[in-house]
């Protein structure tokens, strides 16, 4: 028989075991995602909680590299911004504090010439 000591509570200046998306910040990924995919763009997407980073990953085919991967990284929330919006090769494409902002990226490849 194994005794394990329970895990405790995390204290106010602990940092968590994982990075995770929340509630309110999946919501407004998943609305964005919603629209490319009515809009025939995007077909799949995969979600990681990682120890120091968060990522949601947008695919244009189930078996391709991804599209777009929208990372938040707590330990940069002083510096440059927890959000960053990240392309294919490896580029950012906007980073940021305010994920609305931040995803105002991608909304603009929904917009095309009518």
């Amino acid at each position: 028989m194994n005794a394990e000591a329970p895990i405790p509570f995390p204290q106010s200046g602990q940092i968590p075991d994982q990075v995770s998306f929340d509630r309110k910040e999946l919501g407004q990924i998943l609305r964005v995602y919603g629209r490319m995919v009515a809009a025939g763009e995007w077909r799949d997407y995969a979600i990681a909680a990682m120890r120091d980073l968060a990522v949601f990953a947008i695919f244009r085919r189930t078996a391709e590299t991804p599209l777009y991967r929208i990372e938040k990284r707590p330990k940069l929330r002083a510096k440059q911004g927890l959000y960053a919006v990240v392309g294919m090769d490896g580029h950012v494409l906007r980073r940021g504090h305010d994920l609305d902002q931040v995803l105002k990226v991608l909304e603009k490849r929904l917009i095309g010439p009518v």
